[in-house]
């Protein structure tokens, strides 16, 4: 029987931590990374080098690796001595290199799945870097992904440069494709968006027959999504992409301890509010579980927990 194709689309640790517990199920999963990171190691090798960045979808190859652990440690090491080396992870490197001899992004990705025997495909929303913008609630515009959480101000919108971005033929396919989309989970504006915004593809999961999921944060983020209630991330989505796609929502029902939420606290980060009748009410199904885990006090959703969920949820359509 032909694997079920699952479409997960996102950015950062969360959609890493995520793809550690899918990768085990019998899926055939693609992952649709962001390439508007401008901070840190992928920034700089972004400007010096004019590519993508690297550092998102070097997270998701390691998590979808199937390697012995010291060579996913190495192409995870982060030099902390040397100069120009200081900050860079080796992964990072490598892409850059890989790109540079082949001339071409996702030429470079290939070869490295190859490399690292990743269960599953990594695409990058496009072939090359974009910049994202965040026009506030008072008309400013703050340039560039790392900037937008410490602007201190609310977002209205956010929205792509270039304009004229284009994504590769074989995301718009494997979205057509699918018979489930994932969202997330990972920060609403920086993550989760940039992808949904590059030309067609936003477009494309509207007109998606797939079950479309939303996994929501759970934790407010400060500069990004302060005092939103679950419905308020699901709004956001909607009025960037002009239309209601989502079917379900997965929010979290376990209790945080008081000791973690202090320390999320001081800056500015709160248990993301279940407003589930108004999610009801926007016609979602809300699926709500103990759905974290923590480690070294850092809030994490529970990666098996939540593939078990969606498997479920899957197998319902069979």
């Amino acid at each position: 029987m032909d694997k079920k194709k699952i479409v997960i689309i996102g950015g950062g640790t969360g959609l890493s931590v995520l793809l550690r517990g899918l990768k085990l199920l019998p899926f055939d999963i693609t992952a649709i990374v962001t390439v508007a990171d401008d901070g840190g190691s992928s920034g700089r090798l972004r400007d010096e080098l004019n590519i993508p960045p690297p550092g998102d979808i070097r997270n998701v190859l390691a998590a979808l690796s199937d390697v012995e652990p010291l060579i996913e440690e190495l192409f995870q090491h982060r030099f902390k001595k040397g100069n120009d080396l200081t900050g860079h992870s080796l992964g990072n490197l490598i892409l850059a290199a890989m790109t540079n001899i082949t001339g071409d992004f996702m030429h470079a990705i290939r070869e490295m799945s190859k490399v690292l025997n990743v269960r599953g495909t990594v695409l990058p929303a496009a072939n090359q870097s974009v910049v994202l913008n965040a026009e506030m609630e008072d008309g400013s515009v703050v340039k560039g992904e790392s900037k937008i959480p410490f602007s201190g101000k609310k977002i209205k919108k956010v929205f792509l440069t270039p304009k004229n971005v284009k994504p590769l033929q074989e995301t718009i396919d494997v979205i057509r494709q699918a018979h489930m989309i994932i969202l997330g989970p990972g920060s609403l504006y920086t993550s989760i968006l940039p992808n949904l915004l590059v030309p067609k593809i936003g477009e494309e999961v509207c007109k998606s027959s797939a079950k479309k999921i939303y996994i929501c944060n759970v934790m407010t983020q400060p500069g990004e999504t302060l005092n939103y209630t679950a419905s308020d991330h699901v709004k956001a989505l909607y009025d960037h992409l002009n239309c209601p796609f989502i079917d379900v929502i997965l929010v979290n029902n376990g209790s945080i301890p008081e000791y973690i939420q202090k320390r999320y606290a001081k800056e500015s980060a709160f248990p993301v509010q279940v407003d589930a009748e108004a999610l009801k009410d926007m016609g979602l199904r809300v699926v709500q579980d103990n759905m974290v885990s923590f480690d070294q006090h850092v809030i994490r959703h529970d990666t098996n927990k939540v593939a078990n969920i969606l498997k479920n949820l899957l197998l319902e359509e069979t």
